[in-house]
């Protein structure tokens, strides 16, 4: 008992650590697929602000270049209200905050907005003058109003005739505005500045947020006047850890973003800042978890199958022995029914010929006995020819018997063969030849009775996929029942047609009366032939239909347009079987 108790624990702990590998594994592909998708999700957030904010560069450079701005920043004649009439059309035009013309010691000397009443300023101190003093474009992030609105600005440098810098343009756009367009995002995506303050966000709860601690923070820039700082503390105290090779940060503080997320960045070197995305991990560590718990189920499933397996094997073979020996003995009565039941079809198939042949003795001995007597008579007539000397014309009658004996031949040979039972395999037959065969075996009821016979053959011969003998009883049992179906008639008249294609279909019309059921004529024991005139059982179609469809061929009936029924045997080429061999 106990080295089977420590057997099932070691079996649970190798489940265990087998469901821990795969949400191991799953995870980090999870997360894999969630770097490239936040990647994707920064690069396109990233374009799209640097694509806006570029607009707004390239603006104050085309302001630069103004040949108005001169004059007003190197103390010339210039007219300020025109200059900064235009600078307010071109602000309301691009949606620009605010548009400065800054002269080489940083005072302002034109505004687009509020110059009605200007208050005198000097930004001599800001980074983008600095910048744009030393004949660069400078840039600045900033904020203005209540500190919670927030500006980017960009610096052009004026030139004087000495290409030198005697001013700057100064381009300001409202954050807000530009943020309101992709605040639908999906994903959490906001640009830090250089001291590590979120800046720009399309999310509003994350702007002026840092997770760099907040004695770091204090003395790399101020922070709003209304923003507690233990609010900030609070809501970045973040686990930050390394799952394969991903970061993952972790956050309670808000329920509008994802408590667990992938930390993606992007460095913007144009803007100063770092974009990054947080690609929330939820549904990747429920499907890792998932696939865990699948895995370990699967295992542990497993693990109870091979228990039970164990305690049930011996009953289970056993029982497997008991059923093999009555499998075997079923097999056996199988066996020996299906070999009885093929050689019921057998004697079945024979019987039908010999019924057939039955039907058609009476004109088969009177077939045969007119040759016979015709023989007799031509050799007592030849011996008394040649008593007489006359050898020719006793030649003459020599040469009838001899026709006469071929003939007999022949009906003797067909029906020999129309009686044996055929032992070849399938194979190629001439349908001419079949045909011929059968008319030769009815051939005395079909004088007798006075029918008109129509063969419509194709000119060369046609080979089929069949038994030759089989294939005779089925036209005889066809010709046969024509022939009854037109009994008492006047004009009788059996039509056999032959149509070669990817098909070869050989058809059998009389002029009786149709069929009165065509979809039942080919039942066992369905017969319309009435009491007392035949002896028939409904047998004959049946079987013909049972051998065509061992020859792979379909048999069916119809009645046809001017009356008379048709019975249609359609059979596969000789050449077509070849081919699918």
């Amino acid at each position: 008992m106990r080295p089977r108790l420590i057997a099932i624990l070691a079996y649970l702990a190798a489940v265990l650590a087998i469901g821990v590998s795969v949400w191991w594994i799953a995870l980090g592909a999870a997360l894999g697929q969630l770097v490239e998708r936040g990647h994707s999700d920064l690069r396109l957030a990233s374009d799209r602000l640097v694509s806006e904010l570029q607009s707004y560069r390239e603006l104050a450079v085309l302001l630069a270049g103004h040949p108005s701005l001169v004059p007003l920043v190197t103390g010339g004649s210039g007219d300020t209200q025109d200059v900064q009439r235009m600078m307010l059309g071109v602000a309301d035009m691009t949606g620009s905050l605010e548009i400065l013309l800054l002269n080489r010691d940083g005072a302002v000397v034109a505004q687009s907005h509020g110059f009605s009443n200007p208050e005198p300023r000097n930004l001599s101190d800001t980074a983008y003058f600095k910048r744009a003093t030393q004949a660069a474009l400078g840039s600045m992030h900033w904020q203005f109003g209540d500190e919670r609105q927030r500006a980017f600005t960009f610096a052009a440098p004026v030139f004087g005739m000495d290409r030198k810098p005697v001013g700057a343009v100064a381009v300001s756009v409202d954050l807000e505005q530009i943020e309101s367009s992709w605040r639908a995002a999906p994903q959490v995506v906001f640009f830090t500045d250089e001291a590590g303050v979120v800046f720009i966000s399309n999310r509003a709860e994350m702007l002026y947020r840092s997770r760099v601690p907040l004695e770091d923070l204090a003395s790399r820039r101020s922070f709003p006047g209304d923003y507690d700082p233990s609010e900030l503390r609070t809501f970045y105290e973040f686990d930050i850890g390394n799952r394969g090779g991903f970061e993952v940060w972790q956050q309670e503080a808000s329920v509008y973003l994802p408590s667990r997320s992938l930390h993606v960045t992007q460095s913007l070197p144009l803007m100063n800042m770092v974009g990054e995305v947080l690609v929330d991990t939820s549904e990747a560590e429920q499907l890792a978890l998932f696939q865990a718990l699948v895995a370990g189920a699967i295992g542990l499933i497993f693990g109870a199958f091979m228990l039970f397996f164990a305690e049930r094997r011996r009953g289970f073979l056993q029982r497997l022995s008991v059923e093999a020996q009555a499998n075997a003995r079923l097999e056996a009565r199988v066996a020996e029914r299906t070999a009885a039941l093929q050689q019921a079809q057998q004697d079945l198939v024979q019987a039908g010929k010999l019924s057939a042949l039955g039907q058609m003795s009476a004109g088969i001995s009177h077939e045969l006995n007119q040759p016979l007597m015709a023989i007799r008579s031509y050799a007592e007539n030849a011996e008394e020819l040649l008593r007489r000397g006359k050898e020719d014309v006793a030649g003459e009658n020599l040469g009838r018997i001899s026709d006469l004996a071929r003939r007999m031949g022949r009906i003797i040979k067909n029906l020999r063969a129309f009686a044996r039972q055929e032992t070849e395999p399938l194979g190629r037959v001439e349908l001419g030849h079949v045909i011929d065969a059968v008319i030769d075996l009815a051939g005395t009821r079909l004088r007798e009775e006075h029918v008109a016979v129509s063969l419509d053959l194709p000119d060369g011969p046609v080979y089929v996929h069949g038994g030759e003998v089989r294939l005779q009883q089925v036209l005889v049992n066809l010709v046969s029942n024509a022939l009854d179906a037109m009994e008492g008639r006047e004009g009788k008249t059996l039509a056999i047609s032959v149509v070669a294609g990817e098909t070869v279909d050989v058809s059998v019309r009389d002029n009786g009366p149709g069929l009165s059921d065509p979809e039942k004529i080919f039942d066992p024991f369905y017969t319309t032939k009435e009491v007392g005139k035949s002896e028939g059982m409904g047998l004959g179609l049946s079987i013909s239909y049972g051998i065509v469809q061992s020859f792979g061929g379909e048999i069916r009936g119809r009645n046809h347009p001017d009356g008379g029924a048709v019975v249609t045997v359609q059979l596969t080429p000789a050449a077509a079987m070849k081919d699918a061999a």
